[in-house]
């Protein structure tokens, strides 16, 4: 694979359609200031879920861990990525490698996440209302254990190879946003409906299904259960899926609506400043996942929130006390 260098005319008008019209420093502060506490959450939630052996033996904080490990390679590289590109209006350091990079992190660890995150709809449905598939060793591997077995190895084979070992050319364009996002695989018509087909509308489309039924479910039998312990290990779960999948629907099935309406005939023309901005809103998708999550975990969320009013209560004495000394200098400064 090579750089093919674009005309700076080509490049303009790539760099004019590429980008929404919201100010990249804003875009920047916005990006970096979610960013920054997502990550502390979410290596909060991973340890946690480690280091904790009843969370860590426990069936439904599996495919949690798997998203937020997901999420990390987005925190860490692609976010970055943007904000070395806001900062310096080029891909630095203008090499394929982190292109390639920067797109397995877009694309596979994204729509990665976005597959779980179905997975995650279903399970809910087996760990609630079918937890006999899961009440012995053969039942945990193959309700539970194989499925994200088969999952991880069909999102690491997939992107992959379509990005590292496939036989065409990219282009790398490093006068815009993830090189141009625009990897030689979508040229293939094939791979390029099934990646959107199969690997994002689809499990969007399950994942709404399976929030929406599995809250009918649960309220269905909350009379049965109502204030049982099991009622509200139920209602905590139904609870983060919620969260979890209104937040992926809002914000990432716009994406996939609108290259739908265009296969169904609408003008190529409309919805391409639309389609930028959930193209960015989506990534608050990755920022608000670890806080969604916390719903599951009350304990940690409670000694989160002890530590930032801790934090708090420390910087205000702090300043209670420093003010009158200053407020002292400076008086005997004026003596």
């Amino acid at each position: 694979m090579s750089t093919v260098n674009n005309s700076s005319h080509e490049s303009d008008n790539t760099f004019a359609s590429s980008e929404i019209s919201l100010p990249r420093p804003i875009r920047f502060w916005l990006m970096l200031l979610f960013n920054i506490p997502s990550i502390i959450c979410s290596f909060c939630l991973i340890l946690h879920i480690i280091i904790d052996r009843i969370q860590r033996y426990a069936l439904q904080n599996h495919t949690i861990l798997l998203i937020l490990v997901f999420g990390l390679p987005i925190q860490l590289m692609d976010i970055n990525f943007y904000l070395v590109f806001f900062r310096y209006g080029s891909v630095q350091p203008s090499k394929p490698f982190i292109c390639l990079l920067w797109w397995l992190a877009d694309y596979g660890f994204y729509i990665g996440g976005i597959i779980l995150m179905a997975w995650l709809a279903i399970e809910r449905h087996i760990l609630i209302f079918h937890n006999r598939l899961v009440g012995n060793q053969r039942g945990r591997f193959y309700f539970h254990y194989l499925p994200l077995i088969i999952i991880l190895t069909y999102i690491f084979l997939f992107y992959s190879i379509v990005i590292f070992f496939l036989p065409c050319q990219n282009t790398y364009d490093y006068l815009v946003p993830v090189c141009g996002a625009s990897p030689c695989y979508q040229t293939y018509g094939i791979l390029c409906m099934w990646e959107f087909i199969v690997n994002t509308t689809t499990p969007i489309f399950l994942e709404g299904i399976g929030s929406i039924s599995l809250v009918v479910r649960v309220q269905w039998q909350k009379q049965r259960l109502n204030k049982s312990t099991q009622w509200r290990k139920q209602r905590r779960m139904t609870i983060q899926l919620c969260l979890i999948s209104s937040l992926n629907l809002i914000l990432n099935l716009p994406i996939y609506l609108i290259p739908l309406a265009h296969l169904c005939g609408l003008p190529s023309e409309y919805g391409i400043q639309a389609e930028l901005y959930f193209f960015f809103l989506g990534y608050f998708v990755i920022f608000l996942f670890p806080f969604a999550s916390l719903c599951q975990f009350p304990k940690l969320r409670k000694i989160i929130i002890m530590k930032i009013l801790n934090v708090i209560s420390k910087r205000s004495r702090h300043t209670a006390v420093v003010a009158p000394i200053m407020k002292d200098m400076q008086m005997d400064r004026l003596a």
